[in-house]
């Protein structure tokens, strides 16, 4: 049995998902996805015993992005977690970045899926402009939230000989941010392994079923 905590990106609207997914429509009271993007792939984890955390992140405009490392450090140690699989979604990469150096015993694998793996001294922000995006108008609706714009702090030696794997999904607007992250990572002489799945961002949303193969994938 392992524990999965689980953290989303940029909170994804009913609307966006609906459009895309498979599975059933989803509406919320506010209109925001938060934790529950992954409510498609939980299922197939705790079938095999294992446990999932997906805690909504604060409000991107009012908590930055060291406030979100602190949620989801408070939450493994409220919850004693250890030994867990630290997984997370676009946006999600530069949070467990910052907890993977805090709290590297705590950690047994570090998963980024369509993630950022920011450099010291980076935001969301910068990392999106180092790829030869403008930020703004490659994704729309993105704001200059207070937690996009948060220069990452953290020591790369901490999680250095953590284990790691990169779900890279292969199609859409943000194909060409991933490349550049796939290419820094092999490039990188750290223990990763790079799964591809040959679909757009939200693959919780479009392929949850190999999503979810592919998170057990990396419990072994």
């Amino acid at each position: 049995m392992a524990d999965y905590v689980l953290v989303h990106g940029g909170n994804v609207s009913t609307d966006t998902w609906n459009r895309i997914t498979k599975g059933p429509q989803i509406h919320t009271t506010d209109g925001r996805l938060g934790g529950a993007v992954w409510d498609t792939v939980t299922p197939a984890l705790r079938k095999h015993n294992h446990r999932c955390f997906t805690q909504t992140l604060a409000d991107e405009h009012i908590c930055g992005l060291s406030g979100h490392i602190e949620q989801i450090c408070a939450l493994i140690t409220d919850n004693n977690l250890n030994n867990i699989i630290l997984t997370a979604h676009s946006y999600g990469g530069m949070i467990i970045t910052g907890v993977a150096s805090r709290m590297p015993e705590r950690i047994g694998r570090l998963v980024y899926l369509d993630a950022d793996w920011p450099d010291p001294g980076q935001s969301l922000f910068d990392v999106l402009k180092a790829s030869g995006l403008d930020p703004q108008a490659a994704i729309p609706g993105l704001e200059a939230a207070r937690a996009y714009v948060e220069k990452i702090s953290y020591d790369p030696e901490k999680a250095k000989s953590l284990k790691k794997f990169f779900i890279h999904c292969t199609e859409g607007g943000m194909a060409v941010f991933v490349n550049v992250a796939v290419r820094k990572i092999e490039t990188s002489g750290e223990d990763w392994m790079i799964w591809e799945l040959p679909t757009s961002h939200l693959a919780q949303a479009t392929m949850p079923k190999e999503l979810g193969e592919l998170l057990l994938k990396a419990a072994e």
